[in-house]
């Protein structure tokens, strides 16, 4: 699983500064250009240590946040993620930026918070130039690695060293410094798994939080990474032919989705709160008033055909995207190969490719006779990664994934109320975890709902 605004997951390839060209004299103008920063929301008039405060930080603060994050991917690409990778405990832990903290500590007036952002963003881009310059400064040739392990030693030490002062070695510090670490290496042609795995091993659990590395644990960790270096960890060419569609039907059929929920007793519970109306107007709206107008109108038509029990199937997801993208005709399945995630998976398209489609979302009410029931978060999890994966639409499959997994809930009378780890998300293919991981974000959003549900039953005046 990938959280789609979590700056941790970034590769080099995304934030390598000579594929993304930025300009920071106008990054103030771009950034008041977004549609985020028309609407920077009003901080409640408590103090920091209030729980609304909390609340509205880790709610319509978070969402406003992440609106600008997608935004600014939008405008700059996946690199400009990092603009809220904060120093110590911000909103995501130990990164190198210090001109943002978190909603609760840097949303003020809207002027002051679009200046933070811009800020922000020019200190993440000024740490990556930095970063590729040093890169540049090491050009590591892996034919000539008997030759260059020393070169490879120093400038791993130095790495670690230079992560390990920008980001004050602060809570979880760590995870960049293994992040670029990993990003010198794939810079030096080593393939992303094999960095990933020298580094893992070379470290070896040894930095901690709050915990500045000594002079001899970064000297061991920057030897033991060069000496583990191969000749044969230089890529080998990509299999254009990969079909991630047929990786994830594969997967599909070996996840026991009997198992994947604990079921959150199965019954209609009606949410103290739309939490799915929620999420559009508080980031869907930030993002485009105009893409959340027509998510909302999409999720009326979803509600209403879950309350007639209509067949989940293709040609429902069609109306429900043709308001989704505001489209004048319901728009077709996809008549070639799609690609996802920066094109690192690529769905195949086949004769029976819609024909499975419709086979595999019948399967989101159907249980089969003489099987194990599988549960209804199961089912859902399911019918969203079929959607995803399948890649039925030339645009708009996140959000017709998420509004399949809302109509296979309401079918049953379910809706939640908060659906943050449903959005925003991405899973892979072939990672026979990702259904699991999804099933069990669906039972916790469930549990919490059924949860706040009957306590607001109980506090209801008679």
């Amino acid at each position: 699983m990938i959280v789609d605004l979590a700056p941790r997951f970034l590769t080099w390839d995304e934030v390598d500064p000579a594929r993304h060209p930025f300009d920071p004299l106008s990054a103030a103008q771009v950034v008041d250009s977004l549609g985020p920063a028309r609407g920077v929301p009003r901080r409640p008039e408590v103090s920091a240590a209030d729980p609304a405060m909390s609340d509205w930080s880790h709610g319509e603060g978070k969402r406003w946040a992440d609106a600008m994050s997608y935004a600014l991917v939008e405008r700059y690409g996946r690199w400009a993620l990092g603009w809220r990778w904060a120093l110590d405990e911000g909103d995501f832990d130990g990164g190198p930026v210090g001109s943002w903290c978190c909603p609760r500590d840097s949303i003020t007036t809207p002027e002051e918070t679009l200046a933070r952002v811009v800020a922000a963003l020019c200190e993440w881009r000024g740490w990556l130039e930095s970063l590729g310059g040093w890169f540049v400064a090491y050009p590591l040739d892996p034919a000539l690695l008997a030759d260059q392990r020393i070169l490879w030693e120093h400038a791993a030490r130095n790495l670690i060293l230079q992560v390990a002062d920008r980001t004050g070695c602060g809570s979880g510090w760590y995870g960049h410094c293994r992040q670029v670490l990993t990003w010198f290496l794939h810079a030096g042609h080593v393939t992303a798994d094999d960095a990933r795995d020298l580094v893992d091993q070379a470290i070896g659990g040894r930095f901690h939080s709050w915990t500045s590395p000594d002079t001899v644990l970064v000297d061991d960790i920057a030897e033991r990474l060069a000496l583990s270096l191969q000749p044969n960890d230089t890529p080998e060419p990509s299999e254009a032919t990969s079909d991630h569609l047929q990786s994830w039907l594969a997967v599909r059929q070996s996840v026991p989705w009997p198992a994947a929920s604990d079921g959150n007793g199965e019954g209609p519970v009606t949410p103290s709160h739309d939490g799915a109306v929620e999420d559009i107007r508080a980031f869907d709206a930030a993002v485009d008033p105009a893409r959340a107008e027509g998510l909302l109108a999409a999720l009326e038509v979803v509600r209403a055909d879950a309350s007639r029990g209509a067949s989940l199937n293709f040609g429902l997801l069609q109306s429900w995207q043709q308001h989704v993208l505001a489209a004048p005709q319901p728009p077709p399945f996809r008549s070639a190969v799609a690609f996802a995630k920066g094109g690192r998976e690529r769905y195949g398209l086949n004769s029976d490719t819609r024909t499975r489609f419709d086979a595999c979302l019948s399967e989101s009410a159907n249980e089969g006779e003489g099987e194990l029931p599988v549960a209804l978060t199961a089912r859902a999890a399911r019918a969203y990664l079929d959607v995803c994966f399948f890649h039925p639409f030339d645009d708009g499959n996140a959000r017709a994934a998420f509004l399949t997994l809302v109509y296979v809930l309401a079918r049953e009378g379910v809706a939640l109320d908060d659906v943050q780890l449903l959005r925003r998300v991405s899973f892979q293919a072939e990672d026979p975890q990702d259904p699991l991981v999804l099933a069990r974000y669906v039972d916790l959003h469930l549990s919490q709902t059924r949860r706040n549900a009957t306590a607001s039953a109980g506090h209801t005046p008679s």
